[in-house]
């Protein structure tokens, strides 16, 4: 399930919102919440859009758009998909709501409000049963279409990036490395194919050019 939610603002760590979360989850999260603050102070514009990071028995799924960080901590065998389609919504609103407003923010949570959206949003992806059918179709979409497969998401190991020296903005590096690979294979494989039909079709096009050069020989 989700368990809770924070907003940042990456220019400057900025907390914009949050959930409101209950005594026994602000006890149980104190470590994930600490280190979600952390890797926000760590983000850049090279940072990887999105990234599952496995800490103890949770898991810290984050999106970010427009300079603007969505996380949200959820149990470790909470489906990634869901928590990611949970972040597309959140985003939304949230741009729809203060895009105007979110540069010129200058105090910790000044969007309190949005922490209804948040709550009632939740709700809808805590059971992750009824969440897959409720979960807005554009959602699924966008997740289709612009993630492809949650699977492929980067997942990294809070450890690496907080104290082993690992970098968000190398997973970026990383992502772009073998987008470029791909895009390299893919028109590998389009010359391959055109060589060989043109290797097929040739023989077919050379005797239909020279018969109809001898018809037009022939009879014109």
């Amino acid at each position: 399930m989700v368990r809770s939610t924070m907003i940042f603002r990456v220019t400057d760590g900025l907390p914009l919102a949050a959930s409101v979360d209950d005594e026994s989850t602000e006890k149980d999260l104190v470590e994930q919440k600490q280190q979600s603050k952390l890797l926000c102070r760590r983000m850049t514009d090279r940072s990887e859009p999105a990234c599952s990071i496995e800490s103890g028995k949770f898991t810290i799924h984050y999106l970010l758009v427009d300079q603007v960080v969505y996380l949200a901590v959820c149990d470790g065998s909470y489906p990634r998909k869901l928590a990611f389609s949970y972040l597309d919504e959140l985003s939304k609103e949230f741009q729809r709501s203060y895009e105007s407003q979110i540069a010129s923010a200058n105090r910790p949570y000044c969007f309190r409000g949005f922490d209804t959206f948040i709550s009632k949003t939740t709700r809808l992806y805590q059971d992750p049963h009824t969440a897959q059918a409720s979960a807005p179709m554009s959602n699924m979409d966008k997740l289709n279409t612009d993630l492809q497969d949650v699977t492929r998401i980067m997942t990294k190991n809070m450890e690496d990036l907080l104290w082993r020296g690992d970098s968000l903005d190398r997973m970026g590096q990383l992502s772009s490395s073998l987008k470029t690979e791909s895009a390299k294979y893919k028109r590998a494989a389009r010359n391959i194919n055109l060589q060989a039909m043109l290797r097929k079709w040739a023989p077919v096009g050379g005797i239909g050019f020279f018969t109809i050069l001898f018809l037009w020989w022939r009879f014109f």
